[in-house]
């Protein structure tokens, strides 16, 4: 018995060894079929950069405009169908091409607007020559041109197969026709939104584009199911540049953003900034009016929108988003355009410049605002208790005209005894108002201060929380808690920033384990964070030591700190985690400390209130974003009540 163990444990030995051996050599047959390099054919390779350039349709029209505006185009007209899928035209009176350059256009990375080799010195929107071998390798392109000195000729590109060049009759410029995008790989056509919603994103990028370009005049139309409908329409502006580009921003994100915006013009070393930023009671659910340029390039940089988002930081709720139209000017040299095919993204020799700059200009253009605050919230208010105006006129004031005849009575019955009672109540005069605080107007003491202040006088208090104040031509309501909360909290923040971040020393100092290039991080950021109240250091290979922290955090979870002023050191190059702990904890501070609602007012603490309001910055908002008081104009009431 053991013997035959013993064999047939040494078949399977052998059977084992048998497999394991053909194994080896099944391995050799694979290896020895090496795979051979090939270099991937003309159409292969557009496909796989229409890819990266070709997102959607808007980012075909994209492309496309901005070729028209690199060709000096002062009209741009877009026709599309079908959301873009089907039809995609762009026509424009730019410089056009000459017939020898048709065949180059359409081949890859062949552009006239690279002079140099120099990727660090660009000017133009384009620079790859991506765009026309993209969309000629996923769709169906044909392409009309006129040059200043050249005949006009005609080019089609079909899925990568580029036709003969055909004279055509055509004025200066050029038009680029785009039928069935994607048509050449089916399977993206898959990932493509509803005709409305690809409708609304090239609307969307057309807007932002002639908001860069004032002196240029776009079209947009729907020509689908053989309908011609004209979705936005924009002429060339006039004027200064200044007053040409205010008058585009109103005409495309409405007037009432210049209205409710404060003007930012800065510098700094290398750079300048420009352009209007709304103020924060003016803000929005999403990012949609937030347009920012670099050297006339739109781009959604996370650098800049971080920082458009720390300076708002003090003013918005979590939820709302501010409006802004930021040109930020340099030299090419001191950014690089070419990080991404879309164009969208750059990156900056100096970022920390950048950010700061943009931070303190927005800061300053609010502060100088003061208590301004939207003209949007009145007309909110006034919709919501807008009554319907569509009554006979006669129910609010009854014309004595030859369209109301009157009977009067004979003269004998002018004077009865109801009509007495009525001219004495009538002619009775009211010297002195009794406020709810037991206080009296003095009327005379009042209409001066209604003339001197933007705010005016306070005439009352009702629900002992809103103050009712009168200007020369309107009616201020002030939220008594929220304009204190505002200003107890800018008291605050400059005895702070005066007696600099009390710091609390650690009994027992927190070791936190952390990567190399994690401590690496904080230790540049160090300085920084001692600013605000942060005391560390490196402690042996892997770990950082906390020494200090802010008082005010009084006992929290520094791990959790700093684990979090990481995160945002890696999404953005800078933390703001450790100041934005500290001005909440103020902010509670500010709300505990201001006048509560119920509290009742004298007439000399409701005007001494709106005096301070007056002269202390941002006051026009709480420090969660509310507004801190609605101004009603009197036409407007007047309206209300059918006097105009």
């Amino acid at each position: 018995m053991r013997s035959i163990f013993l064999s047939n444990s040494h078949f399977r030995i052998e059977l084992t060894y048998a497999k394991y051996s053909a194994m080896i050599v099944e391995k050799h047959k694979i290896q020895s079929d090496q795979p051979v390099i090939k270099q991937l054919d003309e159409a292969a390779i557009n496909r796989i950069a229409a890819g990266e350039v070709i997102e959607r349709p808007s980012s075909a029209v994209k492309e496309l405009i901005e070729n028209s505006i690199d060709a000096g185009a002062t009209n741009i007209l877009v026709d599309v169908s079908d959301g873009g899928k089907t039809l995609i035209r762009v026509t424009d009176d730019g410089c056009g091409m000459t017939p020898t350059d048709l065949p180059l256009a359409v081949s890859r990375h062949a552009t006239s607007k690279l002079k140099s080799n120099d990727l660090f010195n660009i000017s133009t929107f384009g620079f790859r020559g991506e765009a026309l071998p993209s969309l000629g390798a996923v769709s169906r392109l044909n392409i009309k041109t006129k040059g200043v000195k050249t005949e006009a000729a005609e080019l089609t590109v079909d899925a990568g197969l580029v036709s003969k060049i055909k004279p055509i009759a055509l004025n200066r410029g050029a038009v680029i026709e785009l039928r069935d995008l994607f048509y050449a790989t089916p399977a993206r056509l898959k990932f493509l939104r509803t005709d409305r919603t690809e409708l609304q994103e090239i609307n969307k990028i057309i807007k932002s584009l002639s908001i860069a370009y004032p002196s240029i005049s776009f079209k947009l139309r729907d020509i689908s199911q053989n309908k011609d409908r004209l979705l936005f329409n924009v002429a060339s502006e006039t004027g200064a540049p200044e007053e040409a580009l205010k008058q585009r921003i109103s005409r495309v994100l409405d007037q009432s953003f210049i209205d409710n915006s404060c003007v930012i013009k800065a510098e700094r070393d290398n750079f300048k900034l420009s352009g209007f930023v709304a103020l924060p009671t003016f803000s929005r659910g999403s990012t949609n009016l937030q347009h920012i340029y670099i050297n006339q390039r739109p781009v959604k940089d996370k650098i800049l929108v971080g920082a458009v988002r720390a300076a708002y930081s003090d003013f918005l709720a979590k939820d709302r988003y501010p409006a802004v139209v930021l040109f930020l000017e340099c030299n090419p040299q001191f950014v690089d355009v070419n990080v991404h095919p879309s164009k969208l993204e750059v990156r900056f020799r100096e970022p920390g410049v950048v950010r700061g700059l943009v931070i303190s200009a927005i800061r300053h253009a609010l502060a100088e605002a003061g208590h301004r605050s939207s003209s949007t919230i009145a007309g909110a208010a006034l919709g919501a208790i807008q009554v319907n105006n569509s009554f006979p006129k006669s129910l609010y004031q009854r014309d004595l005209d030859k369209s109301y005849p009157v009977n009067l009575p004979p003269s004998g019955f002018l004077k009865s005894p109801q009509t007495s009672q009525i001219d004495n109540v009538r002619n009775q005069k009211f010297d002195e108002l009794k406020t709810p605080t037991g206080g009296f107007i003095d009327n005379d003491r009042e209409d001066q201060l209604s003339s001197q202040h933007p705010l005016g006088a306070a005439r009352g208090q009702v629900h002992e929380n809103y103050i009712i104040a009168q200007t020369e031509d309107s009616v201020v309501i002030v939220d008594q808690h929220a304009a204190h909360e505002r200003l107890v909290y800018e008291k605050l923040k400059k005895q702070m920033k005066a007696s600099s971040v009390v710091r609390q020393v650690l009994l027992i100092p927190e070791i936190i384990e952390l990567s190399s290039s994690d401590i690496s991080s904080l230790i540049e950021e160090k300085e920084q964070l001692l600013k605000s109240g942060l005391v560390l250091e490196e402690f042996g290979e892997n770990a950082v030591i906390i020494h200090e922290t802010p008082a005010l955090l009084g006992d929290f979870n520094v791990e959790s700190l700093i684990l979090d002023i990481l995160d945002e050191l890696s999404n953005s190059g800078n933390s703001e985690k450790l100041e934005e702990e500290i001005t909440s904890i103020l902010s509670r501070k500010a709300c505990h400390g201001s006048i509560r609602s119920g509290r009742r007012l004298n007439q000399e603490e409701m005007n001494a209130l709106l005096r301070e309001m007056e002269v202390t910055p941002y006051s026009g908002q709480c420090n969660h974003g509310r507004p801190t008081y609605i101004e009603l104009k009197l036409k407007d009431i007047e309206r209300l009540f059918g006097r105009t």
